[in-house]
């Protein structure tokens, strides 16, 4: 991706890297678990020669972004201070924006909290969903999905991690990404990524070796810790009774 720059910039006392290309209006693509900026490569591509200044994060915790210990610091308020901080850098007073996954919930939140900001937002999933003040969301979801459902999964620090470490990080990823089960996504205890030695995943025709290589390598050097923190956050600063 040759034609594409790199930076990094300061936001929100914290360092993000990004990748753009192009002048013109912004548009921000905020990428989903498990990825990166790479996941909106060819989107930066296509856009910049249209006339559009296209501009892809590493999200906090995720790729080259920092990635604070603290689970605290991955709420929503954060999140959106990046973006907002990430906004004020460029010079400009609104951006388009495009996300799905967690780039998706984040955006909902920044329309919510700073809607001067955003000129128009395309959700290419997750849709807004409003807090319930009954109950908080990681305990809604356990009572709709069971204890295997994945989100459940992922909020003991430390646990899902090292079933990674012990499966590598390139089988996990591929059994995520290219997975083609529907339903629920449930990581059950004693086979949390299905892996499944006579029926090995294969890659779409979209996702090459190469695209895997690029994100286990980059997993491989930060972990999972940081992007699985936006999970275990999930029930902060929301009000319930």
């Amino acid at each position: 991706m040759e034609e594409i720059k790199h930076g990094m910039v300061g936001v929100n006392g914290i360092r993000m890297h990004i990748a753009e290309k192009g002048e013109g209006p912004v548009v921000l693509f905020l990428h989903g678990f498990p990825e990166l900026w790479y996941t909106w490569r060819r989107q930066i591509l296509a856009l910049s020669s249209l006339g559009y200044r296209a501009i892809a994060p590493d999200l906090r915790g995720y790729g080259d972004t920092e990635a604070p210990s603290s689970i605290s610091s991955y709420s929503c308020h954060h999140i959106v201070g990046d973006l907002v901080a990430l906004i004020n850098s460029l010079g400009v007073e609104q951006v388009f924006v495009v996300a799905h996954d967690w780039g998706a919930i984040i955006a909902w939140y920044l329309c919510l909290f700073c809607p001067e900001r955003v000129k128009a937002f395309v959700c290419l999933s997750v849709p807004f969903l409003p807090r319930n003040p009954n109950i908080k969301p990681v305990e809604s979801m356990r009572a709709l999905f069971g204890d295997d459902y994945y989100i459940c999964r992922f909020q003991e620090p430390g646990k899902i991690e090292a079933q990674i470490a012990q499966v590598g990080t390139a089988e996990v990823l591929k059994n995520i990404l290219a997975n083609r089960k529907p339903g629920p996504s449930c990581f059950p205890e004693e086979n949390a990524f299905g892996i499944d030695p006579e029926n090995r995943v294969t890659l779409p025709s979209w996702f090459s070796e190469q695209d895997l290589s690029f994100y286990a390598t980059k997993f491989n050097q930060t972990g999972f810790t940081g992007a699985l923190n936006y999970y275990r956050a999930m029930n902060l600063l929301a009000p319930y009774n």
